[in-house]
């Protein structure tokens, strides 16, 4: 698998609802490519909810802050329902920074410090 392979790594639709796994950095190099897979599976299956799930991305800069709000915009305009899940401590650090709560839901299943939760920490 090419690292072009692991930016989307699953997605899942139950009912109308489509949640978006994404695995490891979120930045410049990879926001493009992200964007334009979300996008193409959000135009074939017209869900009424798309969540991403970030449970898996380890560092997330301001283009994966602008990779979220986009798609977050993207949604509106379509009449979709948008959420953010699991973000771990340091992207929930950059959402809370730029106030991305005031926008968007964002839900976590995992407490902090769980197994989950440090999944991205380096040793």
């Amino acid at each position: 698998m090419n690292a072009e392979q692991q930016d989307v790594i699953r997605s899942i639709t139950s009912g109308k609802s489509l949640t978006i796994f994404l695995e490891g950095d979120i930045d410049h190099h990879s926001a493009r490519r992200i964007r334009s897979r979300i996008d193409t599976k959000v135009f074939i299956q017209r869900p009424d909810e798309l969540i991403l799930d970030l449970s898996r991305v380890c560092f997330m800069d301001s283009s994966g802050l602008g990779l979220i709000l986009g798609r977050y915009a993207k949604a509106v305009e379509l009449g979709i329902a948008f959420k953010v899940a699991n973000p771990n401590r340091d992207v929930r650090r950059i959402l809370d920074l730029a106030g991305t709560e005031r926008l968007i839901k964002i839900e976590s299943a995992y407490p902090p410090g769980t197994r989950q939760e440090v999944l991205c920490r380096k040793p």
